[in-house]
């Protein structure tokens, strides 16, 4: 399968890597790339020329400005907004204040677009349901975050046990942020349930952002593959699990998604009553923050 063409809003950090693993791509052909300024889309879209030339790739990368996005077959939205998080606590939720008004402006340019749409800005559960709310209901709109969380549980799972990622089948679903769910009852090495060491996952969660960011400045490898995995499956390239967060009763969560030909299936694992209890307590917190917005918009 080939010939998509994928918008792109952001080239930020991890706008750029996103890009970067597209244009590698064989069934992408077109990247439309919209930013902040003029400067940066440019730089951007001349460093991907450069790589293009390099790799001999076939994908083209072009400026354009949001309002043309719904030529896409796929849009990426991960701009950021300009403040400064102070937050030591809920350090993802600390942006919507300022990310939510971007984001609504964003859908509102792209309104009535058919086609889908990976929300990338954080708090990404919050965000992905102010753009669908707002850019209508043709849109499949799919945020990331979770599928980071989980990629980071299967990772501290399989070095408590010793064992490779690939042996760990576990979800960390709900929201991506403090109030992550680990679906421990139903984590299985090589096939077999297991002993989750909860305390010490939850700090490994925490622990991996904060180490990137002390680095590097921001994450943006791991959320960028959590792009591209969520491209393939939704584009119906590939088939698999992704966990998206997604409208569940009204309200967007991370989900494991089983992807057949594009077409998602909801694959939410049995939660034990803790479990459950821990899932409608981030529904609850991530509709309040989501009334928040919706608040934000009446006073203007």
């Amino acid at each position: 399968m080939s010939g998509f063409t994928v918008g792109l809003i952001g080239a930020g950090a991890v706008g750029q890597s996103v890009a970067a693993l597209l244009v590698r791509e064989r069934w992408c052909a077109r990247l439309m790339i919209a930013s902040r300024t003029q400067e940066s889309a440019t730089g951007l879209v001349t460093d991907l020329e450069d790589m293009r030339e390099i790799t001999r790739s076939s994908v083209r990368a072009e400026i354009a400005p949001v309002a043309a996005m719904p030529a896409a077959d796929a849009i990426v939205v991960c701009p950021r907004a300009t403040f400064t998080n102070t937050a030591t606590s809920d350090i993802r939720m600390a942006g919507l204040a300022a990310n939510a008004p971007l984001i609504r402006s964003l859908a509102q340019e792209v309104a009535g677009f058919g086609g889908h749409v990976i929300v990338v800005t954080n708090p990404v559960d919050v965000l992905a349901r102010v753009f669908a709310t707002t850019v209508g209901p043709a849109a499949r709109v799919y945020g990331i975050g979770s599928s980071t969380d989980s990629a980071r549980y299967r990772l501290a799972l399989a070095a408590h046990h010793r064992v490779p990622p690939a042996a760990v089948r576990g979800w960390v679903i709900g929201e991506h942020g403090d109030d992550a769910v680990i679906c421990a009852s139903t984590t299985t090495v090589n096939g077999r349930t297991v002993e989750v060491p909860s305390e010490y996952v939850r700090a490994q969660l925490a622990a991996r952002p904060r180490q990137i960011n002390a680095g590097i400045g921001r994450t943006r490898c791991g959320p960028a593959g959590a792009v591209l995995g969520a491209l393939r499956k939704t584009l119906g390239v590939s088939d698999g699990t992704e966990v998206l967060s997604v409208n569940h009763d009204g309200v967007w969560l991370g989900i494991p998604l089983q992807f057949s030909a594009g077409r998602p299936t909801v694959a939410l694992p049995d939660l034990d009553p803790d479990e459950q209890r821990q899932f409608t307590a981030a529904r609850t917190k991530l509709d309040s923050a989501y009334q928040q917005t919706l608040q934000g918009v009446t006073a203007c």
